[in-house]
């Protein structure tokens, strides 16, 4: 995916290209290929144009179809637990499914879960799921569709755009979820967003006719049969198959945002930006709720107080938001898992802040924080990971934010265990001190603490 194109005029990067370049980890979260969300935009904006929408309803719906998977990590935990499969993996495959009907839910349940288990086991869980039923799958949707919306909303995007995301699962026929609405009670900017990301799936995984087809089959079950038909008569006229292969498709959908509704990534949009994806990276795991902004905060805190600069401790802030954006990459297995892991599973973990780093490297405003957000987990004796970098490597930033990262893991609430007592906190990391962790940052931490500012 190439970011970087459609600045606005006195050269700010777009709103846009920053959610575009971010969209590569909620595709991964969802098991989609990297460019879901982006081809879904633009399969989308292109049911919009022959529509003859309104700017203000365009505007709307771009930031819909880019944002509409913003909640998909909140019911990962909740998908790997309930199938006792890989999270990735039983998403990929709902997206394929039609799971409205009965046969072929079935046949999903019994392809998906317990992969790796006995037959009795895949039994066990087979009858579990089936005595959940539609009420596991319209939680499991309202958990998603919900917070994606809130997560809009906290951006500061308008309502339509966040009842777009709520209802992006909802079915023309009334039997999708988590409301159950029927017809013209969706709202339309959410029919779209739905069919646009249901073609792209079968685009994908099957191709332009398969595409095709599945829209004709769906007509007024899943979708409106006014933009089924509206879709169809886009895919006749030919280009539309052909641009969603162009490499450079994030610049063409960057120039598909309305013209006098264009938002720049200001500082204050980036910083908006980066609180709501710490919500994404946070609700992947019950283990890991608000963590993300535990570390920002304390990361900020240390930095002001051993006097760095306005702009390095906004930096560090963010750093610390993004710190564990690779987490979203990691399943559920692993990252919710009560026992000891695995060395392949904690060497799994252990690449996370490479994921990390390949993803804020995407987004030319972050690229800054990139490396400071990936050395999370080093150690000045070089024993830390992903890159095993010494003190030498190591930025004065790079050394807060492990010391932040460590303190926030141990001093709150996590659902497997209490929060330690910040004697005890303070003990563990001033052992490290010297060793493997900043005396500076260390001796900060400290001081801040018995003032009572963290």
């Amino acid at each position: 995916m190439e970011t970087g194109h459609g600045a606005v005029e006195d050269g700010t990067v777009k709103l846009s290209e920053v959610l575009s370049a971010l969209s590569y980890v909620l595709d991964m979260v969802e098991g989609q290929p990297a460019g879901h969300v982006l081809r879904s935009c633009f399969i989308g904006m292109k049911v919009a144009e022959r529509l003859q929408l309104t700017e203000e309803e365009r505007s709307a719906l771009f930031y819909a179809l880019l944002l509409k998977d913003a909640g998909c990590s909140s019911n990962s935990s909740k998908v790997a637990a309930l199938f006792e499969s890989d999270d990735f993996r039983a998403k990929k495959a709902l997206k394929t499914s039609n799971w409205s009907r009965l046969p072929r839910a079935v046949v999903y349940v019994a392809r998906t879960v317990s992969p790796e288990g006995s037959v009795w086991s895949k039994a066990r869980r087979f009858l579990a799921v089936g005595m959940e039923g539609p009420k596991a799958a319209r939680n499991l949707v309202e958990i998603r569709c919900e917070r994606g919306a809130d997560i809009s909303r906290s951006m500061g995007f308008p309502e339509e755009t966040a009842r777009a995301i709520r209802a992006l699962d909802e079915h023309w026929n009334g039997a999708g979820h988590p409301d159950g609405l029927k017809g013209e009670e969706i709202p339309l900017l959410a029919r779209i967003c739905g069919l646009a990301q249901t073609v792209e799936v079968f685009y994908t995984a099957y191709g332009p006719t398969s595409a095709e087809e599945m829209a004709r089959t769906r007509r007024g079950e899943w979708f409106d049969p006014a933009l089924v038909d509206v879709f169809l008569a886009e895919a006749r006229a030919g280009g539309l198959w052909g641009a969603l292969g162009e490499p450079d498709l994030a610049r063409s959908i960057s120039l598909m945002e309305p013209a006098d509704r264009v938002i720049a990534a200001t500082p204050e949009w980036l910083d908006l930006t980066a609180h709501a994806f710490a919500r994404i990276i946070d609700a992947k795991s019950p283990f890991t709720y608000r963590h993300s902004e535990g570390v920002a905060r304390a990361a900020a805190k240390i930095g002001g107080h051993v006097g760095l600069s306005e702009g390095k401790v906004r930096d560090l802030k963010r750093a610390g938001l993004l710190h564990d954006i690779g987490k979203l990459g990691v399943s559920n297995r692993i990252l919710d898992k009560p026992g000891r892991l695995t060395s392949d599973e904690f060497a799994r973990v252990k690449r996370h802040p490479g994921l990390t780093y390949e993803v804020l490297t995407r987004v030319a405003p972050f690229r800054d924080i990139a490396d400071t957000a990936a050395n999370h987990h080093e150690k000045l004796d070089g024993s830390g990971y992903h890159r095993g970098f010494a003190g030498e490597h190591l930025s004065r930033c790079d050394r807060i934010l492990a010391v932040a990262d460590i303190f926030d893991a141990l001093s709150q609430d996590r659902p497997y265990r209490e929060a330690m007592p910040m004697e005890r906190v303070l003990e563990i990391i001033g052992r490290e001190s010297g060793e493997k962790l900043s005396p500076e940052s260390v001796k900060a931490l400290g001081e801040l603490v018995s003032k009572g500012e963290l």
